[in-house]
């Protein structure tokens, strides 16, 4: 599997790369600590509305700490979604690595 650190994702962002951030954390979470500019699918829901996204796009997972990321990127591969890639520590090592104003929790 696929990953992607925190300090690649931040140079993506940084150079306005072109990729989709997938967020498959609980709706909840989102209130505690989030990333602007996310696409939201909990990863419950994931199985029945994968088609929202593009398969052609670069999609990095992201949850708390890389582990429902990291089923969604064997769910997504499993799809023919070849570009996608996990979050490695979630947003817990955003927070810790790159945005520390954000909860780590």
């Amino acid at each position: 599997m696929k990953e992607t650190t925190v300090e690649e994702l931040k140079t993506k962002r940084d150079n306005s790369e072109s990729f989709i951030l997938l967020d498959v954390r609980e709706t909840h979470e989102y209130y505690i600590s989030d990333i602007d500019g996310t696409t939201r699918i909990p990863y419950d829901d994931l199985k029945n509305r994968y088609e929202e996204l593009n398969p052609d796009d670069e999609i990095i997972t992201i949850c708390r700490t890389g582990s429902s990321a990291s089923d969604a990127v064997e769910f997504l591969e499993s799809k023919g979604f070849e570009s996608a890639s996990v979050l490695k520590g979630g947003i817990n090592e955003w927070a810790k690595k790159v945005d520390p104003s954000l909860v780590q929790y």
